[in-house]
């Protein structure tokens, strides 16, 4: 009799969010694969659950998910976890789930709390339609494109960044989308220090110049009110130029 491959979503700060079917299946687990499995013991020893785990992260995933997936084939239950919030969200969990369903092993995904659905009730913004962009490109010119993109879909983006890069993104967002492009910045998200900050980009990017950021932020963009820049003659392909002319 085969097991179970679960995807299981923890707490991203505060760990009353936990869920109570969460904890049953970690209590029935056989293994928890989990992206820092020192953080994965503090959540198991909070709600004394004693299972073996072993690393599961960006690095190693495609190595180790087939002899995963051979544990759930023999009859173990398998979890996975990422740091914090869901797996394959901006975490591993995507290939695991792929390999799974060619292996005829259905996933089981037990919900609950995620930075970007918390961001996207928070930060006030348009979310009947969205996109979600994860963590941007570090090179900057394929970071332009990826907003000048979304500026393009013209709906409410989201994107995950690092305290260390916050300020150099409100400056890209700028020069992409215009000073008055309505934004929002989702930090700390359910611990002590939570907040959202909303604003316009110009007028918070130079309020927050020096601010010291910690933790991971989430950041909205309005796109409807991102300005296309105009297209200058000098700027038109040549091709483009010729037939105009």
């Amino acid at each position: 009799m085969s097991g179970k491959l679960y995807l299981l979503s923890t707490p991203i700060g505060n760990l009353d969010d936990m869920t109570f079917r969460a904890v049953k299946t970690l209590q029935e687990a056989d293994l928890v694969a989990a992206e820092d499995t020192r953080r994965a013991m503090k959540l198991l020893n909070h709600f004394d659950i004693k299972v073996a785990t072993t690393s599961f992260h960006m690095h190693n995933e495609r190595g180790k998910t087939n002899s995963m997936l051979d544990k759930v084939e023999s009859g173990q239950n398998v979890v996975v976890l990422s740091d914090a919030g869901t797996p394959a969200i901006a975490d591993p969990g995507f290939f695991i789930v792929r390999e799974a369903i060619a292996r005829e092993i259905e996933p089981i995904v037990i919900p609950g709390v995620s930075a970007l659905t918390f961001a996207a009730v928070s930060a006030g913004l348009p979310v009947d339609q969205f996109t979600f962009c994860g963590f941007l490109p570090v090179k900057k010119g394929k970071r332009q494109k990826v907003l000048e993109k979304m500026r393009d879909v013209g709906l409410t983006c989201f994107v995950f960044e690092s305290p260390y890069k916050i300020a150099k993104l409100l400056e890209e967002i700028q020069t992409v989308c215009g000073p008055q492009t309505e934004i929002a910045l989702v930090r700390e998200a359910t611990k002590i220090y939570e907040e959202t900050i909303r604003g316009e980009v110009a007028e918070l990017a130079e309020q927050f110049k020096e601010r010291n950021w910690k933790g991971e932020l989430v950041v909205a963009i309005d796109m409807k009110t991102a300005i296309t820049p105009e297209v200058t003659e000098e700027e038109l392909p040549k091709k483009r130029r010729r037939r105009n002319q």
